[in-house]
């Protein structure tokens, strides 16, 4: 079967797509020759990316538990990509079985094999919804009725906001979020660093973003990523690589060679 027999109507296989790339980063199979070809040019920029998007994935199994035993049982997940191990409905139902999940993302990919892995799950649903209008997606009355969203829940941002190249556009999607959430949610978001890369290197990264289904990326600094937490209580150890946000063992930065990309996360709680 051709790479165009097998994808869904609608989709090009010949463009890459960010969440297929990324799942190609975290070691899985359910992407293109396109993808493949776009994820080794950004090695070639960035030879630890593979393991910054592994420790990135870890990062949001960990940050979900320390929300569950906090008392969360309500996770909203948008830009959720492709499923992989350790998902976000697999992490918050260990800690407590009633946990209600919404996974949100509007690539067609993407949502076939979501809805097909969670077909059978109970207390997990699967919406299309775009991040540019968050608002949308707290009005989508799929979600209203799954979620009760005057209580207290955690929203995940993870690894999605630097495909929004404008500033002023991405701080948007991010206070209209944390103005929505009720006091004692929770903000789960990580973000992507020029880290040791020179400018010419960040420049050509940027280039091929622009060539995916995202249509850009912008890295940003750790003054620009901590405005996405305005006015909230950040947990220990605050913004920081996500290898070390409460490390199961010592943590590690993941450099693996000169000139990586990094990233950075954090979960900010609403007073």
């Amino acid at each position: 079967m051709t790479e165009q027999e097998r994808a869904p109507a609608g989709i090009d296989p010949t463009v890459p797509s960010v969440a297929r790339m990324y799942d190609y980063l975290l070691g899985g199979k359910d992407n293109f020759a396109a993808d493949r070809e776009a994820a080794a040019r950004i090695i070639k920029i960035s030879p630890n990316a593979k393991e910054i998007s592994r420790d990135n994935r870890a990062f949001l199994g960990r940050a979900v538990r320390a929300v569950a035993e906090l008392g969360i049982r309500q996770f909203l997940d948008i830009g959720t990509g492709l499923p992989t191990q350790e998902n976000v409905h697999q992490v918050a139902q260990r800690a407590n079985p009633s946990s209600r999940v919404v996974y949100v993302d509007n690539d067609p990919i993407v949502l076939v094999h979501a809805r097909a892995l969670l077909a059978t799950t109970p207390g997990t649903i699967v919406v299309n919804g775009d991040m540019r209008d968050p608002k949308a997606i707290l009005g989508h009355p799929k979600i209203t009725q799954h979620l009760d969203l005057s209580s207290p829940l955690a929203v995940l941002l993870v690894s999605v906001l630097h495909f929004i190249p404008d500033d002023d556009e991405a701080f948007g999607i991010a206070r209209d979020i944390r103005q929505a959430l009720p006091s004692g949610s929770h903000l789960i978001l990580s973000h992507v660093t020029a880290g040791g890369l020179n400018g010419e290197d960040v420049g050509k990264g940027r280039a091929i973003y622009r060539g995916t289904t995202s249509g850009g990326l912008a890295p940003r600094s750790r003054e620009q990523i901590a405005s996405f937490f305005e006015g909230l209580e950040l947990l220990e150890p605050g913004l920081v690589a996500p290898a070390v946000w409460r490390a199961d063992g010592p943590g590690q930065l993941a450099i693996s060679g000169p000139g990586g990309a990094g990233f950075l996360g954090a979960v900010g709680r609403v007073p």
